[in-house]
């Protein structure tokens, strides 16, 4: 079963058509890249996904529900652009609190503190930690139910290097354990970390397939060529 199947997905905001009628799916127990210029469509499409965005029409399930059950609230994490923590509180009161919203028991928080490289900082106000240590926060408290499957939007935005890299290991070895992701992003050097990827552009999808799948396809040397190539092919088409 896929983790994400999406069919003629039209989607309007501020009237506005985002999506006009888009279909793909995303596998299970893999890392899959969304990947696209800054308005393509993809915060919309995942806004979707995770039920919290009104669909126009189409049909989209996740984990074999309707986007938007209630019984996918346990099973699919979700991390916005915006680390989405109390900047007043402790990490591991803003894991507390996240626990008991979620229903999970408080003593699921060091293991999950643990888990994204954070110990140290258990005391620590959010407010005194830096913009990757934030963000690690928020997957943290993502991560709490044990979820199935991770949406991700632009999470390493605004990084370093070397934080990207920390977040990127930890996204592979969540992977590992049997977490599917959707992880969005425009920053073409990323897809390569992907294990599939879906080019999205002007709310519609470009291309499907793993990272050499595409590079083959275009006869290219980078995935940013590709993307650019794929884009030509389009327009000239």
């Amino acid at each position: 079963m896929n983790a994400i199947e999406i069919s003629h997905l039209r989607v309007l905001r501020g009237g506005r058509v985002v999506l006009p009628d888009l279909s793909c799916t995303v596998s299970s127990g893999i890392i899959t890249g969304l990947l696209g210029p800054s308005g393509s469509g993809k915060t919309t499409l995942i806004r979707a996904i995770v039920g919290v965005q009104r669909v126009l029409s189409g049909q989209l399930t996740v984990l074999g529900r309707p986007a938007g059950s209630p019984e996918l609230r346990r099973l699919v994490g979700y991390v916005t652009q915006s680390p989405s923590v109390y900047a007043d509180l402790t990490v591991s009161e803003n894991l507390a609190y996240f626990a008991s919203m979620a229903g999970v028991a408080r003593s699921a928080v060091p293991a999950v503190i643990e888990t994204v490289s954070l110990g140290a900082f258990r005391q620590t106000p959010v407010s005194q930690l830096s913009g990757g240590e934030r963000a690690r926060v928020s997957l943290a408290a993502a991560l709490l139910p044990a979820p199935r499957l991770l949406v991700l939007d632009e999470p390493t935005v605004g990084l370093d290097p070397v934080l990207r890299q920390e977040l990127w290991d930890l996204f592979h070895r969540l992977a590992q354990d049997g977490v599917s992701f959707l992880i969005s992003s425009h920053v073409m050097d990323e897809a390569g970390r992907c294990q599939q990827l879906i080019l999205l552009r002007e709310g519609r999808v470009l291309a499907t397939g793993t990272p050499p799948d595409l590079l083959r396809h275009t006869e290219t040397k980078s995935l940013e060529e590709a993307f650019l190539r794929l884009i030509a092919a389009e327009v000239t088409s």
